[in-house]
């Protein structure tokens, strides 16, 4: 199981937020590309990167940071939060993303991102199916959408989605655990996603947990920030893993 953290960006900044609450927010970091590279020295090749800026807005905003980061280390990023037209993309990949996550605009506007999906392949294309009550949410949150989850990740698994990003959004930043309940209904329906678990994770007991179910990885983020699981037990596990 991949070991993702997560640095969300507001105004340039390291940030974590409550349930996606922006009046929650939490400056962890004023440089990000410090955090980042914290996190590549301790063995961690991956990061998922968030431009809540963008996410509220109705295009990218933080790609600079992105490309601070990919030109600054070798960690392989995948990139959301506002991802709303081609030229979004195409910016996100030129600055260095290495897959994107795309969510309102997957319940938004279908034919877009079955577009991306076509053109630039299930291997960089996730879907951020965020979850209320098992309902997808979407613009940052900040609203319900009449989807159900999980018919709506087996949609676009048949139109070739291999990669789903999954928050429980009632788990976020609550440093309570993750939804292993909700994670093994996906699994058991959507046979062969590649599933990766996004909030709620508080300690570091949680993460074989994850992998045992079949997570395909897992985002963690204010745990780390806050100190409830150490860059230094993800390195031991990471270094575990490739034994």
């Amino acid at each position: 199981m991949r070991i993702i953290p997560a640095i969300d960006i507001i105004e340039g900044k390291c940030v974590r937020l409550s349930k996606g609450d922006y009046n929650t927010k939490i400056i962890y970091n004023e440089n990000p590309l410090e955090v980042a590279k914290s996190f590549e020295a301790h063995g961690i090749e991956y990061l998922h990167l968030v431009d809540l800026d963008g996410a509220k807005s109705s295009q990218i905003v933080n790609y600079k940071i992105l490309e601070h980061i990919a030109t600054q280390t070798k960690l392989k990023i995948d990139f959301g939060g506002g991802l709303k037209s081609d030229s979004d993309l195409k910016i996100a990949f030129e600055s260095g993303a290495n897959q994107i996550t795309g969510g309102s605009i997957a319940v938004k506007n279908r034919k877009l991102f079955e577009k991306w999906i076509a053109e630039y392949g299930s291997d960089k294309i996730i879907l951020g199916a965020d979850a209320n009550n098992e309902k997808v949410a979407v613009s940052g949150w900040l609203e319900d959408s009449n989807e159900d989850l999980i018919p709506f990740i087996l949609d676009y698994q048949s139109k070739g989605i291999q990669y789903v990003i999954c928050t429980d959004i009632a788990k976020d930043g609550m440093l309570e655990g993750p939804s292993f309940d909700l994670y093994a209904k996906i699994l058991a329906e959507a046979k062969g996603i590649k599933l990766i678990a996004s909030g709620g994770i508080s300690t570091f007991d949680e993460l074989p947990k994850l992998a045992e179910l079949g997570c395909e990885g897992t985002i963690i983020g204010k745990a780390i920030y806050e100190g409830r699981i150490s860059l230094k037990q993800l390195e031991n596990y990471i270094l575990s893993m490739n034994y």
